[in-house]
């Protein structure tokens, strides 16, 4: 457990106050760049006209990892997304040294989401998540940091939270995916030190690096509506999965061969016990070895690079539980397709070969 916060009204910026019902583009000033210029961080502040809880959004957390970028932005710009109480606070960017240059790390080469809750007299990147943690978790009641698969991969959405905390349970039912991955979090992270702080925070894994994937900000945009909707901070009907599903054992397939694979699955897919999820053969196409499921799971995440050498991850799992007859059918999700519609999208970045017809 982290020492708790020296709380700090969410309405209040460089000593102004925003009056209920408005909204503040702030800067926030993070560092200083090699020549001494400032270097801040964007922010929006929207105020209801009521009172409620305050909610922030981060993303870019890691600065290739946009797709949570493209999906604040959407909420920025939105008219109609307007909340009724509380306080919702929208970083677009949170890693802006590394955004700038397009890397998931800062200049000193140092993962900025293993760095929290952060120094003022640390490295730079323990600099930064330090302010990131007094300006912002600071002001918060609840948090939702948003991320993408690492390079050269891709993830089918699903929430991560500690679900023993019951304001990370409640976040992530409320946020409507149809998977949540249970657990922590690394020693670091944004979501365990604001946890830890008492700031309940879950993140949405999404897509890929480097892009702004309009299914995956429909899913996200989605998500972040619901939680707010549940909050009591903006008013209408949540859309969520008619079912859910916790997730606690995940398991990375790994190829044993070195060689070109032929995948058999799509991320989001759920596979039975054996199933082939790759084949692993050589350049002219003769078949090495094939990979296949330890268990029943969904891929949550999946290589976008066919090109292996032996022990590089090929399949994320996240093992299912049995099969309930009475419950709906893995497969089933929002009335309006949105499932079929990720899946779809996520699986144009590979090429998905049916092992029977090899």
């Amino acid at each position: 457990m982290n020492k708790p916060l020296r709380r700090r009204p969410p309405d209040e910026w460089d000593g102004q106050t925003i009056p209920p019902g408005e909204h503040r583009h702030i800067k926030l000033m993070v560092s200083e760049s090699y020549s001494g210029v400032t270097i801040n961080i964007p922010l929006y502040v929207r105020r209801g006209r009521e009172p409620g809880p305050a909610v922030f959004v981060t993303a870019a957390l890691h600065g290739n990892e946009i797709n949570g970028t493209g999906a604040v932005r959407a909420i920025i710009r939105d008219p109609g997304f307007q909340i009724k109480a509380g306080t919702l606070i929208l970083l677009p960017v949170v890693n802006i040294l590394g955004f700038d240059r397009h890397t998931r790390y800062l200049p000193d080469g140092r993962d900025l989401n293993r760095c929290f809750p952060g120094s003022p007299n640390g490295s730079q990147a323990s600099r930064l998540a330090h302010v990131i943690f007094s300006e912002i978790v600071s002001r918060c009641d609840f948090g939702i940091d948003l991320h993408t698969a690492a390079m050269r991969r891709t993830n089918f959405p699903n929430v991560r939270g500690d679900m023993s905390i019951p304001g990370v349970q409640l976040l992530a039912e409320a946020f409507g995916t149809e998977y949540i991955v249970d657990g922590g979090g690394p020693t670091g992270t944004l979501r365990r030190a604001a946890c830890g702080a008492g700031c309940p925070t879950i993140i949405l894994e999404g897509g890929e690096i480097w892009k702004v994937e309009p299914i995956i900000v429909e899913s996200t945009v989605r998500g972040i509506r619901n939680v707010l909707i549940k909050l009591g901070m903006l008013e209408g009907q949540p859309v969520r999965a008619p079912k859910q599903t916790i997730i606690q054992k995940t398991k990375w397939i790994r190829a044993d061969r070195g060689g070109f694979l032929q995948f058999h699955v799509r991320p989001g897919e759920v596979v039975r016990e054996g199933q082939p999820l790759a084949t692993n053969t050589s350049l002219l196409g003769q078949e090495q070895n094939v990979l296949v499921a330890p268990y029943r799971g969904l891929v949550i995440g999946m290589t976008t690079l066919p090109a292996v050498s032996p022990g590089e991850p090929v399949c994320h799992l996240g093992k299912l539980p049995p099969i309930d007859a009475a419950a709906p059918h893995a497969g089933d999700w929002l009335a309006d397709d949105l499932r079929d519609r990720t899946i779809g999208d996520l699986a144009t970045n590979v090429l998905v070969v049916d092992p029977d017809r090899e």
